[in-house]
């Protein structure tokens, strides 16, 4: 009886040990967290908080990120890495997109940063409903989200390309407020197939793809159906979105706005999320 109660403990701990999400996922922190691993406490010049990593790594951080993200799309520090792992041909065609428009090569070249310390809250306040400063204070409000959630990029070894994955990721937030999506895993994953077909990145196309395992089938129906549909039709025929000097539109008007950049109104008005991002 001993022997048999000792077995199945035995058997349990084994199972949690060799547990692939857990593992991959303790591979890819390690490697996210110990940049002294590779730098030896400092960046080797490219970028600060930069950490060069081989091929092999990457591919540990693509596949830990990957599963990790999957499991809890919240976690934002894992759909991060997994960006920087696997988007370096596109984060090229970006950055060309950016030098052969001239806003855009205004943004590579004086490279704007978006943050709380960076924004003026209060004017954006005053500013007339339906402006888009004001809107997306608003979308940061009704959200719960900040901008300085938003990580460093770490894993691109090339300092431009780091700059213009670091702009994608900045941006996000004033998409959704382009396309009125909440921060629920619907409007994520809306926002993601969005994403998908205007920037072309690897973990957006994931995010397309596989987000939708996360809904239930009244979110699912309305991805299909509705959602899901338009986001890929705005996201193609829309203008780049890099290409578009954010700090600099806020008193434009949110609807004359997205008629400039091509982006059609969503044809379903999802509830606001008071979920915080973390």
């Amino acid at each position: 009886m001993a022997l048999s109660t000792m077995s199945r403990l035995c058997s349990r701990q084994t199972l949690q040990w060799v547990n692939p999400l857990r593992l991959i996922s303790k591979v890819c922190v390690r490697l996210q967290h110990s940049s002294s691993e590779f730098t030896g406490g400092c960046y080797d010049g490219l970028y600060p908080g930069h950490i060069p990593t081989t091929p092999i790594q990457k591919a540990l951080l693509a596949v830990g990120s990957g599963v990790a993200a999957l499991h809890n799309p919240y976690r934002h520090d894992m759909v991060a890495v997994l960006g920087e792992a696997t988007g370096y041909p596109a984060l090229i065609n970006l950055r060309d997109q950016m030098r052969n428009d001239p806003e855009g090569y205004t943004i590579l070249t004086e490279r704007p940063r978006i943050r709380l310390s960076t924004l003026d809250l209060d004017k954006m306040a005053s500013m007339p409903d339906g402006s888009f400063g004001r809107e997306y204070l608003r979308f940061l409000d009704d959200n719960r989200v900040t901008p300085d959630s938003r990580a460093d990029v770490k894993f691109v070894d090339d300092e431009e390309l780091a700059y213009v994955m670091q702009r994608y990721r900045e941006v996000h937030d004033m998409l959704h407020t382009l396309l009125d999506m909440p921060t629920s895993i619907l409007g994520e994953v809306a926002v993601k197939v969005f994403e998908a077909a205007n920037t072309g990145l690897p973990m957006c196309v994931l995010g397309a793809v596989l987000g939708p395992l996360k809904l239930d089938s009244s979110r699912l129906w309305s991805l299909l159906s509705d959602l899901g549909p338009w986001a890929l039709q705005s996201g193609r025929q829309a203008r780049c979105v890099l290409n578009v000097f954010y700090e600099r539109r806020w008193e434009q008007n949110l609807v004359q706005l997205r008629q400039e950049l091509n982006i059609q109104t969503p044809p379903v008005i999802l509830s606001k999320s008071k979920k915080r991002k973390t």
